[in-house]
């Protein structure tokens, strides 16, 4: 089998990249897998496996070794390592984080996890700050019947707030 990207030398880099169910192949020659950031020598850390390592980058786009301005970790220190150096470097690869991310928790936003014992709670209590907030900009848009059924829902909470610490009392 031919190299996909130079079609001159035989492919020796057979690499297999599945996202959003979709598979994509990709058979490359030494050379090429090398240009394109793969070393076949060496084993790809999990960081290469989700920043893709090149996958689907053309051989017009140039590669820019981006560096953070304060440490200066640069982009392929971090994918050896899977780490960042200092702070600043979550502004200087902004870029690249959030595939990231979505990749490693086939999600964008963190959602966490809560207690069983505490999950009713800490639900209730969000969801009262959430109605407070909401009735706060109310009042000042002078929204009084928003603010008086806001007020209601508050209550509500609160009653159910209440009842869910008390039964995280009985329970302990």
């Amino acid at each position: 089998m031919l190299c996909e990207s130079c079609k001159e030398r035989e492919a020796t880099v057979h690499l297999t990249q599945v996202a959003d169910g979709a598979v994509k192949k990709l058979h490359l020659c030494e050379g090429c897998a090398a240009k394109q950031g793969f070393d076949a020598k060496e084993p790809l850390s999990m960081t290469d496996l989700l920043l893709g390592m090149g996958m689907g980058k053309s051989k017009e786009e140039p590669e820019v070794e981006r560096a953070c301005p304060r440490c200066h970790m640069r982009r392929t220190d971090f994918k050896k390592t899977g780490r960042f150096g200092c702070a600043s470097c979550y502004e200087a690869f902004a870029e690249e984080l959030p595939p990231l991310l979505k990749a490693m928790h086939r999600s964008d936003q963190h959602t966490g996890k809560i207690p069983k014992r505490e999950g009713a709670r800490v639900t209730v209590g969000a969801e009262l700050s959430a109605l407070q907030r909401k009735m706060d900009k109310a009042i000042a848009a002078e929204k009084f019947e928003e603010a008086a059924t806001l007020r209601d829902r508050i209550n509500e909470c609160r009653k159910r707030l209440e009842d869910a610490e008390s039964e995280s009392r009985g329970k302990s």
